[in-house]
């Protein structure tokens, strides 16, 4: 048991610590997803909503600083219950989800791994029966340290995880997993390759025959079957090849710029996936910024969600010397992580990107 115990630790351990970091490193990209959770879709817990960030950065905190607990021994069974009570309730969330088909991502693993909620169901169901293990050996589980060492890690862990996650607030996430992380190619991220997997869908069919209704599965093609045609149902068994980009456009109220703005040399882009949610120390640098961006000969465009009412106010406001195009708000939240945010492109590869709040250092 013992042995047993140590390998559960050790598994248990690093998995909380990667799972922990790849969410801290992009809070506010976790707690997007909570938010998913929280809507009246999923658990119809909606006056969460406005907590979401809040519980986003206490869970993904909690997480990476019990991983480093139960590897340093430091109070084994305080970390040990609450290991236990997240993973039941992550297990009841990931099963809830993918039973009714709600989430289709659990965002367990942020943007870095994608995963379908049966296989992260699947995941923490692992990880149940690996904390039930460490819950009935908990005796076995020591300190690798003295008291004093052992205390400050932990307390260490608790800051460091804690600076961590405001930084990338403060900023933008340290590392981006994300299609649009610098250095990627929009259109490209965009584009299915040749001979890449398609989809494969299975037919369901029923006709009924001789007064019974009987089923007949195909690929796609009409069953030659003698009988009363009664309907049909179709279940996509493997997805096939998925662009990493699929829903980014830049559209006017008459017509689609995507593939006009993405062909130009320096295009500089303002996201704003809400403007009535922009913060106001952000939006007040922008008139500079662009002022300074189209003197170097870039073009300047803003990117939002918004409705036409806020995109005049904006720049009535603000007085701003470029124009708001619309793209759907869950795409520009994934661009960047601000709002407002922006993003610099040459024929559609991502060059920089940057907060509001280093708007000043960005180099032209």
């Amino acid at each position: 048991m013992k042995y047993i115990v140590q390998i559960s630790r050790i598994l248990t351990g690093v998995l909380f610590i990667i799972s922990g970091f790849i969410k801290l490193n992009d809070p506010l990209g976790f707690s997007y997803k909570l938010q998913e959770y929280f809507g009246s879709d999923v658990l119809n817990i909606e006056f969460l909503i406005p907590y979401a960030l809040g519980i986003s950065v206490i869970v993904v905190v909690f997480e990476v600083v019990l991983g480093v607990f139960l590897l340093i021994g430091y109070k084994p069974k305080f970390t040990v219950w609450s290991l236990l009570l997240m993973i039941v309730f992550f297990t009841f969330l990931t099963f809830y989800s993918a039973y009714f088909d709600k989430v289709k991502d659990c965002g367990c693993f942020g943007d870095a791994l994608k995963l379908t909620p049966w296989e992260s169901f699947t995941k923490d169901i692992i990880l149940l029966v690996l904390i039930l293990i460490l819950f009935l050996g908990v005796k076995h589980i020591k300190p690798i340290f003295t008291k004093l060492p052992t205390t400050v890690i932990a307390l260490l862990t608790f800051i460091a995880s804690l600076w961590f996650g405001y930084h990338v607030l403060m900023h933008l996430p340290a590392i981006d997993f994300r299609a649009y992380a610098i250095g990627k190619n929009l259109q490209n991220q965009m584009t299915t390759p040749e001979g890449a997997p398609k989809a494969v869908s299975e037919y369901t069919w029923t006709f009924k025959i001789n007064g019974e209704e009987q089923e007949f599965v195909t690929n796609g093609s009409y069953p030659q079957v003698e009988g009363e045609y009664v309907g049909v149902e179709t279940e996509v068994v493997d997805e096939g090849y998925i662009p990493p980009i699929q829903d980014f456009t830049i559209e006017s109220d008459d017509e689609d710029l995507t593939d006009y703005f993405l062909e130009k040399d320096n295009l500089v882009i303002i996201t704003m996936y809400a403007i009535s949610k922009g913060e106001v120390e952000g939006i007040a640098k922008l008139k500079s910024f662009s002022e300074k961006a189209l003197k170097k000969g870039y073009t300047v465009i803003g990117l939002t969600s918004s409705g036409s009412a806020d995109k005049a106010w904006i720049k009535a406001e603000y007085n701003l010397n470029f124009d708001f195009y619309l793209c759907d708000e869950k795409v520009v939240k994934t661009i960047v992580r601000a709002n407002p945010g922006v993003i610099i492109l040459n024929k559609g590869t991502v060059i920089d990107k940057a907060h509001w709040n280093d708007i000043e250092d960005v180099d032209l």
